[in-house]
């Protein structure tokens, strides 16, 4: 079993990379394999809605990461979101990639997932309920801590200091390793994932 976490900070080894490594660690701790994938400073293409990707689960656009993350996604088993809050919210290119990435791939039903938000001060929810959404479009089972998860500081130093914040990132970690634990024991004895409807597409005005 294997957990994917993206670091959607342009910083390597700031505040939310700070938070999601005690996640991996607690993760790694009860057997579960983790690799943490750096969304990185460069720029981020977002989704024009070209629909060129259908059929090739790839997006057309290869010049940044978002299809490395798509390769990457699909020989994990769950997954793990991590952003800055800018200006109250996630952090712009990460959300452009995610656009790209949960459009073009068909590698995310059924995979546990959560989010987690690194701040200053505020923002923090606004930006775990962005990318939540992501979730549960993808029929993505969402795990849950002992609190939202979130941590506060400037700097890495600060995060370490948050001991709730670091206790929710751990019980994160062991929540995500249960749940994928109780999927495998499932497959193994015959539970088999259900078949979603797809059929009905509709607006507002039908």
């Amino acid at each position: 079993m294997k957990v994917l976490l993206i670091n959607g900070s342009p910083n390597a080894k700031g505040c939310t990379y700070t938070a999601l490594s005690e996640v991996a660690k607690a993760l790694e701790e009860n057997g579960v394999e983790t690799e943490i994938a750096q969304l990185g400073g460069k720029p981020v293409r977002g989704c024009i809605g070209c629909n060129g990707c259908a059929g090739k689960e790839r997006c057309v656009f290869d010049d940044d990461v978002t299809n490395e993350m798509i390769a990457k996604m699909e020989s994990a088993d769950g997954l793990i979101i991590g952003s800055p809050v800018y200006f109250a919210s996630p952090n712009g290119n990460l959300m452009s990639m995610l656009d790209r990435m949960f459009y073009a791939g068909k590698c995310f039903a059924h995979k546990p997932a959560a989010a987690v938000a690194s701040a200053r001060r505020a923002g923090t929810t606004v930006t775990l309920d962005d990318i939540s959404k992501y979730f549960g479009i993808r029929q993505m089972p969402v795990v849950s801590s002992t609190y939202w998860n979130m941590v506060h500081g400037s700097k890495p130093e600060d995060v370490l200091k948050d001991e709730e914040g670091m206790q929710t990132m751990r019980n994160l970690g062991k929540n995500m390793a249960w749940l994928l634990k109780c999927i495998e024991s499932g497959k193994q004895n015959g539970i088999v994932v259900p078949d979603a409807e797809t059929g009905s597409r509709t607006n507002f005005i039908r």
